[in-house]
């Protein structure tokens, strides 16, 4: 059974002074996510994902389509007491404390409370919060109150975790942090969902990834399947400070180091280039693949609309 299976999902939203004009934030979205897997649901910011997202979790209705998550329809209360959630920007209660907070959502989310007290301390530690259960939330740093939105979405140990932009604040030992959770969390045999534009987390982390943008899949499937469909490039190195014209031509990225050459250029420019150094009588040191990347596949499938602005952090 597939943790999530979504059919034709699809939103369109009224705008302008009247409401009279349909934006649509969401094509019609066909997508399974399997059991046990970590995967990232990647685009740009305006792309769909939080649409997605909140419509998953009941908050929006959709214009057209269903989804079942953990064999549920996503108005079934049952599905709700089985999965957490971590919303782009949570707010919380300032004037309460750590530990209070988690407290609150641990009756909320039906925590037996004789073992309230022990699984608030247990997840404070998961998130790298350890003594901070009696400080108000007021104090905490943006990528603190980030940690505690994370330990409130497992707090009652659901089976489907859906993070919106759970990196978003922390600083790098922070997101290293969440990625060993994410993976603890798999270790446990519970599914991981979670959106993002930092390519590299997804590229170091998912079992698999779908792209979307302007509310439209573009792709889908494991990293390394995605990024071999990608156009190939080869690095090149020769002797000699010197750069043929005809080389740059072929879309070579060069930079001279001393007096060699390092240049990047499209694999099947090649033999052409290989052809130039030799007319040029430029001695060719190596020749190297470059493996393709997920931030390459991505800006593959946006253009020639928009590439992904600091996709990388």
């Amino acid at each position: 059974m597939a943790a999530i299976e979504i059919l034709g999902l699809e939103k369109t939203y009224t705008v302008g002074f009247w409401r009279k004009k349909p934006k649509q934030a969401l094509k019609p979205l066909h997508l399974k996510v399997e059991d046990g897997e970590i995967f990232g649901f990647l685009g740009p910011n305006g792309a769909g994902k939080t649409t997605t997202l909140k419509l998953l979790m009941g908050l929006v209705f959709p214009t057209a389509g269903t989804a079942r998550i953990l064999g549920m329809a996503i108005d079934d209360p049952r599905m709700k007491a089985q999965i957490g959630f971590l919303p782009e920007q949570p707010y919380f209660y300032d004037y309460l404390t750590a530990g209070e907070l988690l407290h609150y959502y641990g009756q909320l989310s039906g925590v037996d409370a004789k073992l309230r007290p022990h699984r608030v301390n247990e997840v404070l530690n998961l998130v790298g919060l350890p003594d901070v259960g009696g400080v108000q939330l007021r104090k905490f740093s943006k990528g603190m109150l980030q940690r505690v939105g994370i330990a409130q979405a497992i707090l009652h140990n659901p089976k489907l975790v859906f993070f919106d932009e759970p990196m978003s604040g922390l600083d790098p030992m922070g997101r290293r942090e969440v990625r060993d959770l994410m993976e603890q969390l798999k270790h446990e045999g519970k599914t991981v969902f979670f959106s993002t534009h930092i390519l590299s987390d997804a590229e170091a982390l998912c079992d698999r990834v779908a792209i979307i943008h302007r509310g439209e899949l573009r792709g889908v499937g494991a990293v390394a399947e995605l990024t071999s469909s990608v156009h190939g490039h080869v690095e090149m190195v020769w002797q000699g400070a010197v750069v043929p014209a005809s080389l740059r031509a072929l879309g070579a990225d060069c930079h001279v180091t001393g007096d060699t050459v390092r240049a990047v250029l499209p694999e099947d420019k090649q033999d052409t280039a290989i052809e130039v150094l030799r007319r040029e009588r430029l001695r060719l040191i190596s020749v190297t693949p470059v493996r393709a990347s997920l931030e390459d596949y991505f800006v593959q499938k946006l253009q020639p609309t928009e590439a992904l602005a600091g996709a990388r952090p």
